[in-house]
């Protein structure tokens, strides 16, 4: 079998950047199947779908998406308003998965991806050879052929553990009925009464780290005992609070100063150049953590993980891919991204050339391309989706024409060079970072804040 415009380019996620992606290919023309393990669509972002975004309306639909639901009688959100994740997949990626009807298919999971016939050593013919693509669905194991394959399946199913070293900690998995790995719905009673009155830990430094301190504090606010422990790898600078009003996107900077008045009010402290290295459990079931240098904790109750997410490349073993050794990323996207070089928000404009692979035909967009880097956005996926599919449709004028200016986050100097003391200034600010100005979270106007500049989970926000 060789491969054939007749084949389906194969879309893996019907997420933001998967469902951005089948509005385009169907704009191109281009035959395609989105498979979502989950039973709707947006599976992942229903998952933190009380999380507020700190992304606007105007910058969460895609253009070629909007097209497509103009004639169902769609109206597009007021553009000037944050919605949350259950917002989004509500009112716009529902109704678009909708309009492709059995062109999405549910409850599939995908188990591998190859070339037909070719294992990833087999050099002969391979490029020739459709991908063949192994899946596991209610009725059970099939297989499918692409033409081509966009996996838009992001990282939120791989949080980062909370050893330092990128490894669980000592004693973490069997701590796992205290640890959370995902910002808590501290709304709904069955959740908050988990954390009123509790001494919590919140490992990460972060938008979500921000949110889960943020929302701790308003908790504090209303039942003594709640206090927070924010663990941070690093020492604290200018830039640990993020931009601020440097921030072009000001609801993000907005959760950063947020997260800093839940420090200078009391509800948090501040534990600074803490790497986790193990995590005992005290004999009434609390648990203590311990650092690389010896350092322990006093006894806390609960731990909230949220130290990034990480691309799960188990199912794409027997394709060539071009990653970055450090961030996962395509090679060619990597420095463009790095966290150690760049954290001022600007990523220069990339489209499927950067996102290419030795294998040719199979890209990988949306959050998962970013691997292991931070402080990606829902338009950087729509424009990639563009561009692939484009350069799919054999117009590479189009796919080569990337246009693309994200908003700056006010916070430079790499995340790497952050976690080297070294580095840190001395006077405590960022090289282009104003000084957050603190803000008191138990005023009106901070609690509307930390409502309205939650986050994403660092995910297409």
């Amino acid at each position: 079998m060789t491969t054939s415009p007749s084949h389906p380019v194969v879309v893996i996620g019907a997420g933001p950047a998967g469902l951005a992606a089948a509005a385009h290919l169907a704009e191109r023309g281009i035959e395609f199947l989105v498979l979502e393990v989950g039973p709707l669509a947006a599976t992942a972002v229903r998952e933190w779908g009380h999380v507020r975004l700190f992304s606007t309306w105007s910058e969460l639909t895609d253009p070629a998406a909007e097209k497509i639901l103009a004639p169902t009688g769609w109206v597009k959100p007021d553009p000037s308003t944050y919605p949350t994740g259950a917002d989004w997949a509500r009112s716009y990626l529902q109704p678009l998965a909708d309009v492709f009807g059995k062109r999405v298919r549910y409850g599939t999971a995908v188990t591998g991806v190859s070339r037909t016939g070719r294992d990833r050593i087999v050099d002969a013919d391979r490029e020739v050879q459709p991908f063949v693509v192994h899946l596991t669905t209610p009725r059970g194991e099939e297989r499918l052929f692409a033409r081509a394959i966009l996996d838009a399946s992001g990282t939120w199913s791989t949080p980062g553990p909370a050893g330092a070293s990128g490894l669980p900690a000592l004693g973490e998995k069997a701590a796992a009925d205290r640890i959370a790995y995902r910002v808590p719905d501290l709304k709904d009673p069955a959740v908050r009464s988990r954390y009123a009155g509790k001494r919590t830990a919140v490992i990460g430094s972060g938008a979500s780290a921000f949110t889960a301190l943020a929302a701790l504090a308003g908790i504090a606010q209303d039942e003594p005992g709640t206090h927070g422990v924010w663990i941070l790898r690093r020492g604290i600078s200018g830039s640990t609070f993020g931009g601020g009003s440097a921030d072009q996107l000001p609801a993000r900077g907005a959760l950063g100063l947020a997260a800093k008045a839940a420090v200078d009010n009391g509800y948090a402290d501040a534990v600074t150049g803490f790497r986790v290295e193990a995590i005992a459990r005290e004999a009434d079931g609390r648990l203590v953590l311990a650092a690389e240098d010896g350092r322990q904790l006093d006894p806390v109750d609960e731990v909230i993980v949220l130290t990034g997410l990480r691309p799960d490349l188990s199912f794409l073993s027997e394709i060539r891919l071009g990653l970055d050794e450090r961030l996962q990323a395509p090679t060619q996207l990597a420095p463009l991204i790095d966290p150690n070089q760049h954290s001022c928000g600007t990523v220069y404009p990339h489209g499927h050339r950067e996102l290419s692979h030795p294998e040719p035909g199979i890209y990988l967009v949306g959050m998962k391309s970013y691997g292991r880097a931070p402080t990606f956005l829902a338009m950087t996926g729509y424009e990639q989706v563009r561009s692939v599919a484009a350069a799919l449709a054999d117009d590479l004028e189009a796919a080569d024409r990337v246009e693309l200016t994200l908003p700056e986050t006010g916070v430079c100097g790499g995340a790497g060079l952050f976690d080297d003391p070294a580095t840190e200034p001395a006077d405590g600010a960022g090289c282009c970072a104003p000084v957050p100005v603190a803000i008191s979270v138990g005023e009106p106007e901070s609690s509307e804040a930390q409502d309205r500049t939650a986050n994403a989970e660092g995910c297409c926000s």
